[in-house]
């Protein structure tokens, strides 16, 4: 049984060799009446002939991987079924939008896993709350190995949708993992640029001394001392409602009130920041030979990001930047109109393309 570690949430502050385990090696929670699921219409028992949810852990190069799974309505592991593996956002939890969508496309025929990232939610590493890019692409490469090996998936029909920050790790997975044959985003976040620029160039002034910082931290931790954090700050509502981005404010809602869940938290090691800092989602972007479809808010402050990596794909195949019109970064999270309209756009799109 899957094993989660509580932490209670913190802030959404400044936005901020393989061994993955065979199927048989895989635990299984029988659990069918708490998922820990915070988003509208979530599952609370597993019912036959419906939409069901399978909490597994498994080995990611020496970490336990907390993941769910779920299988469509009269799932029959006997047959074959194409299959999407869901990243999460930057500091977001299975429990939240991945599983949202993961349930929605369950529901439309696909099985889906939505896993929580090494070192956060409820998977193993310490330290926690480790924020490293490698790790993150990794978790992504973990998920198509794990998947892959549940019954029923077909192998040949893979594809990969990434949330926010865990958009920004797709692109950057799908580059080379050729085993997703379609890729999609939905309000993609280049973690890296905003980690060393600040959101919308906002940071561009203390680079250097962030990066002095963050290589104190390192060296802290390897002489054994206290690990150091970014992003713990804690906000009223009145210090929230003055932030300078709707991307803070909607996500100190989202995150900490209406769709908060324990193991969620935006901290990250200060550390960290030397890996992110140098990191660009949109870099190389023409290695991606997939269909790719980029969806984002018509008013999401994220937009641009989009928009950057989907003119940089110069050779993937029938790309497509669909608008959600109307919607902010985090209302595509959660608000029922768009995330219809994204559940609508990727349910034509994988059928065209796996």
């Amino acid at each position: 049984m899957t094993k989660m570690k509580r932490s209670f949430l913190s802030a959404f502050f400044i936005a901020a060799n393989l061994s993955v385990s065979a199927a048989a090696t895989a635990k299984e929670d029988s659990s069918t009446q708490s998922f820990g699921l915070v988003y509208q219409g979530a599952l609370t028992q597993n019912l036959q002939g419906q939409v069901n949810i399978h909490a597994v852990t498994y080995q990611l190069n020496g970490l336990d991987i907390a993941a769910n799974i779920y299988t469509p309505a009269g799932y029959d592991p006997r047959k074959k079924y194409p299959a999407i593996v869901i990243a999460h956002p930057n500091g977001g939890v299975k429990e939240q939008v991945a599983g949202l969508y993961a349930q929605r496309l369950a529901g439309l025929g696909y099985i889906t896993i939505a896993a929580d990232a090494a070192y956060q939610g409820a998977s193993g590493g310490t330290p926690r709350n480790v924020d490293k890019p490698q790790f993150r692409i990794e978790d992504i490469h973990g998920m198509a190995d794990f998947i892959s090996q549940f019954p029923g998936v077909d192998v040949t029909e893979l594809g990969l949708l990434g949330i926010c920050g865990g958009g920004g790790y797709s692109l950057k997975a799908a580059q080379t993992d050729k085993r997703f044959k379609s890729v999609a985003t939905l309000s993609m976040f280049n973690s890296g640029l905003v980690r060393r620029n600040g959101f919308l160039d906002s940071q561009l002034s203390t680079i250097q001394q962030r990066l002095t910082e963050a290589s104190q931290a390192r060296a802290q931790e390897a002489a054994g001392g206290e690990v150091l954090y970014v992003g713990d700050a804690k906000l009223t509502d009145e210090q929230i409602a003055k932030l300078p981005f709707e991307l803070y404010r909607e996500g100190f809602e989202y995150y900490g009130k209406t769709h908060a869940h324990p193991n969620s938290t935006f901290r990250y090691t200060q550390s960290s920041l030397l890996y992110l800092m140098n990191f660009d989602a949109a870099s190389t972007m023409e290695l991606i030979n997939q269909p790719l479809l980029m969806m984002a808010g018509s008013k999401a402050d994220t937009l641009n990001m989009s928009q950057d990596a989907f003119a940089k794909a110069v050779n993937a195949k029938d790309k497509e930047l669909f608008l959600i019109e109307g919607a902010t970064h985090i209302q595509t999270y959660w608000m029922p109109d768009y995330v219809d309209q994204v559940v609508n756009k990727l349910s034509e799109f994988y059928r065209k393309t796996l």
